[in-house]
Formats: C-alpha cells, sequence, structure tokens
C-alpha cells in the first residue's frame, strides 16, 4: 500500500490532509482516487490507515480508519557521527543508513575533513538537501520516523553531544585488539553510536579525545574501508547483534 509522511498538524481526530508534493504525486502520478487506501505517518511512530475523501489541487482530505505503531521503527536509537565526506558521498550515507534503521545523523568537521562549509547559510541549506533524503529513504523502507539530520558540528562538540549514549565506538585502523562483537557483548543498550572519519580517518589525537570521552576504538579487521561503506558495516553490526534485524508480526 502506498504511503507518505504527513504533518502532525494536519492529524485530526477523525481525518488527516495531505499537503505539499505529495498532492500531485498521489492525483497526477498514482492516479488514485476517491476510496482508495493508502498508509500515512505521523513521523512519530504511528501509522494511519486512511481512505482518500476528496482530492482538489493542493489538499487531499482523507478519512482515517485505524491507526497502529509503525513496524518499521527498531527499538534501538543508534546515532551516526559522520567526518563530512567529499561530493556527494554524503547522500549515499544518508540513504543507505536511513534504510538501516538509523535514529539520527551528525554531520562532523575532523582534522581531516575535506570540504568546507563557508557559512551557516550554505550549512542549512546542506542540511535541507540531506533531509529531502533521509525523508524519501524513510518512505521507501516504510520507516515510522524521518531521522534526524543535525546540523554539522566540530568533534569537540559531537564528543560531548555522544556522551548521552549507553555505548559508542568508533573504528580505528590501528586498533589491533578490539572487536566489533566483542564491544558488544553484553546487556543491550537503549542507545548506542559511532565515529566515521572521514576520507583519510581520524588522526591520532582525535582518538585521544574520544577515548578521553569513554568512547571505544574497535578494528573492522585487516580490510580497509571506505567512509561511505565503514557507516553501514558499523550500523549492521549494531542492529544485528541487538536482534534489531526481526519481524515482528
Amino acid at each position: 500500500m502506498h504511503r507518505f509522511f504527513v504533518k502532525q498538524e494536519n492529524i485530526y481526530r477523525d481525518g488527516i490532509t495531505i499537503e505539499g508534493e505529495d498532492v500531485q504525486h498521489i492525483a497526477r502520478v498514482l492516479r488514485l482516487k476517491e476510496g482508495d487506501k493508502i498508509v500515512l505517518c505521523d513521523q512519530r511512530g504511528t501509522d494511519y490507515n486512511v481512505a482518500i475523501q476528496d482530492i482538489s489541487k493542493h489538499t487531499i482530505k482523507t478519512s482515517i480508519i485505524d491507526k497502529v505503531t509503525s513496524k518499521g521503527e527498531p527499538s534501538l536509537e543508534v546515532v551516526l557521527y559522520q567526518g563530512i565526506p567529499k561530493s556527494t558521498k554524503m547522500d549515499m550515507i544518508i540513504q543507505k543508513c536511513t534504510e538501516m534503521g538509523i535514529t539520527r545523523i551528525v554531520p562532523v568537521f575532523t582534522a581531516r575533513t575535506v570540504v568546507r562549509l563557508e557559512s551557516e547559510k550554505d550549512e542549512a541549506k546542506k542540511v535541507a538537501r540531506w533531509t529531502k533524503i533521509a525523508e524519501e529513504a524513510a518512505k521507501q523502507s516504510a520507516r515510522g520516523i524521518v531521522p534526524l539530520i543535525e546540523m554539522p558540528m566540530n568533534l569537540e562538540h559531537a564528543l560531548k553531544d555522544s556522551k548521552a549514549l549507553d555505548i559508542v565506538l568508533i573504528p580505528y585502523e590501528w586498533e589491533r585488539e578490539m572487536s566489533v562483537k566483542a564491544a558488544l557483548q553484553g546487556k543491550a543498550p537503549k542507545s548506542a553510536g559511532f565515529f566515521i572519519g572521514p576520507e583519510g580517518g581520524f588522526d591520532t589525537f582525535e582518538i585521544e579525545l574520544a577515548k578521553q570521552s569513554n568512547i571505544i576504538p574497535v578494528t573492522l579487521g585487516h580490510r580497509i574501508m571506505r567512509t561511505e561503506t565503514a557507516g553501514l558495516a558499523m550500523l549492521t553490526c549494531m542492529m544485528y547483534e541487538y536482534d534489531q534485524m526481526k519481524r515482528n508480526d
């Protein structure tokens, strides 16, 4: 069944109003009509099964049939602190991590970050674009929320932000002993996070700062992964180890 996100303020006791680009997509592309059923999500983890009542040029009115908790959300909160990469690599990182169940993505300026955003306006434009990518990926993957894309921050602020999480890892090519599996052993946390460096990885002093913030360096083995691959590998390990890849039908 076709699925769309709606604003909280457009949800009423008996119906939901659809606005924006989705109106044209529903009416012109999908050619849905009055009486057809779709799923609308409030971006807070609740799905509404609705029937289309009225289609106009700018809005579509629907009636609520029932509502259920979104099944596409993991119970584990996971945050990615991503060293900002070059080109459009961040687009893929956001898209794929959204599909995998990420909760929040924090773009981070590190010592080896090549990309420089000149002003807050440039940062806001980037974040708006990245949020749109996350929204589209969330629709496609039947998520119950759109992952939050934070404004870019420096590493020091990111380290402080991560202290609110139960466990945080940082893959490091010179770590020899601690594997991801070993680091994730024990009682499943409610929240987890991981840091991924940009092209070129982290500088030695950044790893030391991470250790001082109780972040655990881990090895991903002998293979060196690209920045756009390492995050997906870490997220997959966490989702698997903490039993977030099963159906709850």
